[in-house]
């Protein structure tokens, strides 16, 4: 707390609520005593102004385009780390020891299968499901296969449910992937590191040799990690706000599963390679394209660019963009949408309407179209995007427990009907 304070003057009367300080970023005011002490609550519609935790997991700063991983700057962490690395990071406040590291990774790989039984549920849905319909439902299912009761006051009882769904998610995303392509179940190899593992029970083929793409694996490596955790978004709010009942860690992800899902959230991506495949249909003329988006009085918009958090150019589209840049030169992909795509980001790089209001190509634009040239579907995109998420998801849930914070429970301001009494159908 601070010395400062906020005086409110309500109704004749004056109320001290004081400052809660930061390392960085945005300072709060305490509220905590305002209903009780004013009978008001305070309105703000999407909690764009409410602070509902202190954490010290993730900062963004959108107006100067930064993003940090417990203090670590997201450009050092993607050069420098893996995903394993960084998933240990999120988790346990700091980067790990090479002993620390190599028992992380064990405690995963002593996990690195999903029951048998867990094929015939996937078996039930139909190719048509949506892959995050499907994946949602395989989480949640986690509980009946596990069905001891985690202790929340208890940090060994959270890290081992965590390294079991770290485990046992990446393998529940491989399969929804291959159930949407036709393909056979694979299981995990424990010789390979998570990254590699994943991308090898995805896209192995029967009868075939399998091969490890560095270049491949790499940018996978690279986009998890981008994606880790992004502050109190609105999947992560929500396992938080499920987990806060005290619910269990893999009921809690498989509602942030289902935020995710939500096209405001977790679709960007797939609404840009939508676009492109909209813009190839009418005959690929990038230009007529971006003078409709530069149109005020035309309802196109670019999927892709400019972000409603960063107000100057998102940091991981930096970064992920010299992975695309080494996808398209090492798999030589001859792809129209794609083509699209460069010619887009290269208008929005260069052209002044886009530079003055800063509307750069984001990390979903960049993501999107990897994902294509990988032939990953565009449906599967959010399951992608959830992967990558899922330590992030796991460490908000971890911090709120160990902080204790009470069960989420916002107010209203209401202006429905005011009390009434009930008439008889015959009357009305």
């Amino acid at each position: 707390m601070s010395d400062n304070k906020v005086i409110l003057n309500y109704d004749g009367k004056s109320f001290e609520y004081p400052i809660v300080e930061s390392t960085i970023g945005d300072r709060g005011i305490d509220i905590s005593k305002l209903r009780d002490q004013t009978g008001l609550i305070t309105l703000d519609l999407g909690y764009k102004n409410t602070g509902a935790t202190i954490s010290n997991i993730t900062y963004l700063d959108g107006d100067n385009g930064e993003l940090y991983y417990r203090g670590y700057p997201i450009e050092q962490i993607a050069e420098k780390s893996s995903f394993t690395e960084v998933m240990y990071l999120l988790l346990n406040d700091d980067l790990p020891t090479t002993e620390q590291f190599a028992g992380f990774e064990k405690g995963i790989k002593q996990y690195n299968f999903v029951a048998d039984e867990m094929k015939r549920l996937i078996d039930v849905f139909p190719r048509s499901a949506h892959p995050m319909g499907v994946l949602s439902a395989l989480t949640s299912a986690l509980i009946a296969f596990n069905p001891k009761a985690v202790d929340v006051r208890s940090k060994e009882d959270m890290d081992h449910a965590a390294e079991m769904l770290i485990a046992k998610f990446s393998h529940l995303c491989a399969w929804t992937y291959r159930k949407k392509m036709g393909l056979s179940i694979n299981h995990g190899d424990d010789s390979l590191n998570y990254v590699e593992n994943f991308y090898k029970m995805c896209f192995r083929r029967p009868n075939q040799e399998f091969h490890l793409d560095s270049t491949v694996v790499n940018a996978l490596d690279k986009l998890l990690i981008l994606h880790a955790d992004h502050e109190q978004n609105c999947s992560t709010s929500t396992v938080r706000m499920v987990g806060s009942a005290h619910t269990g860690l893999f009921a809690s992800v498989s509602a942030g599963i289902s935020a995710l899902w939500g096209p405001l959230h977790g679709g960007a991506n797939q609404a840009v390679i939508e676009m492109l495949e909209m813009i190839e249909k009418d005959g690929g003329d990038v230009a007529k394209y971006v003078e409709k988006a530069k149109n005020k009085d035309d309802d196109f918009r670019l999927m892709g660019f400019g972000h409603r958090v960063y107000k100057n150019f998102d940091p991981r589209a930096r970064i992920i963009k010299k992975a695309a840049d080494d996808i398209f030169a090492a798999l030589g992909i001859e792809d129209k949408a794609l083509d699209i795509a460069l010619q887009l980001e290269k208008v929005a790089l260069e052209d002044e309407y886009f530079i003055e209001r800063k509307l750069y190509p984001n990390v979903d634009f960049y993501s999107g179209i990897i994902y294509r040239a990988l032939g990953i579907p565009t449906e599967m995109f959010t399951v992608m995007f959830a992967l990558g998420r899922l330590p992030g998801w796991i460490s908000q849930w971890k911090e709120m427990r160990l902080h204790n914070d009470p069960i989420g429970r916002p107010r209203q301001v209401y202006q429905g009907a005011t009390k009434r009494d009930y008439v008889d159908m015959s009357a009305r």
